[in-house]
């Protein structure tokens, strides 16, 4: 098939791949606008522009889609299907519209749960214990397209989201092309709006954790939050960063030191967290004992 690819991040390098390696003609990659970078701000071009240079393919980053000549210099391309994964904008009606068949999108969740911006961080945030790519007929609207194919995945129990988004990427790859494989007979269905929850951008707001919610609720947020907005809370009125935790057990006040030494249990609403690695302001991240010993953390200190 002709195919023109939009995605951005790396995690929409697997698929570009892939369909490489399937045999489809990728006329045209599109992604974003370089970004600056850096203290520097030197620009730098997104992952998926520099995997397609590297696999001489044309690319484009058109800073409008919605308006001006790209839809019509898409519709001049005599394409196929358009692929989308990770792209990061809607597209409008006249770009879905340019290939033969529409524009086919993967998307990480199964749908209609988690629809939006973040859904591998949503599905943890959440304790969802099974997560999924779905691909569907893309529409106007965001993720409310026809579903066509769907593969579920277990989250593990530790898993963070930066390990999660990696099997996703490689398990949206090959559902795209087993996806195209199949594009003339597969059914589409249509999603059911009353099953749809929506995974909204994250914030720094989202960072803060409240000790007075369960263990297991904040190991979820720590877990999902990494690399950014990251977890955090505050030691000593100076904002201490959450890097790996774990359940453990232990009662006492919200927020409460409970061990200390060689391990660092803090009380919850309900049970306890043990913080696995951590980070002090201006200094690098440490395991517990280093954390506790460097910083004198004795049980009875108060994490809000």
């Amino acid at each position: 098939m002709r195919v023109a690819f939009f995605g951005t991040p790396a995690y929409a390098v697997p698929t570009l791949d892939a369909l490489v390696e399937a045999g489809h003609e990728v006329v045209t990659v599109v992604a974003q606008p370089d970004k600056p970078v850096g203290r520097g701000r030197k620009l730098q071009s997104p992952p998926v522009i520099e995997r397609a240079r590297a696999l001489g393919l044309d690319t484009r980053q058109p800073r409008a889609v919605r308006t001006g000549r790209f839809p019509r210099r898409l519709a001049a391309l005599d394409l196929d299907v358009g692929v989308v994964v990770a792209y990061g904008r809607i597209l409008t009606a006249a770009l879905l519209g340019a290939p033969r068949l529409g524009c086919v999108n993967g998307h990480g969740s199964l749908l209609p749960r988690w629809r939006g911006a973040a859904p591998i961080q949503w599905s943890i945030l959440s304790g969802d214990a099974v997560t999924g790519v779905t691909t569907m007929q893309m529409d106007e609207g965001l993720d409310t397209g026809d579903m066509l194919l769907k593969r579920a995945l277990d989250i593990g129990p530790d898993e963070t989201a930066p390990q999660l988004a990696a099997r996703m990427a490689t398990l949206t790859a090959a559902l795209i092309v087993e996806t195209l494989d199949q594009l003339d007979t597969l059914t589409p269905v249509p999603q059911d709006p009353a099953l749809a929850t929506h995974a909204r951008m994250l914030t720094k707001d989202d960072a803060r954790l409240d000790f007075s919610r369960p263990a297991q609720a904040l190991h979820d947020q720590v877990r999902a939050l990494q690399p950014w907005p990251g977890a955090v809370c505050t030691l000593r009125g100076q904002p201490f960063k959450v890097k790996q935790t774990r359940v453990a057990e232990g009662e006492g006040p919200p927020g409460t030191a409970l061990v200390a030494g060689s391990r660092l249990v803090i009380a919850c609403g309900e049970g306890a967290l043990e913080v696995l690695e951590g980070q002090l302001p201006g200094k690098k991240a440490l395991p517990a004992r280093d954390l506790v010993n460097g910083a004198r953390i004795e049980p009875g200190e108060v994490f809000e």
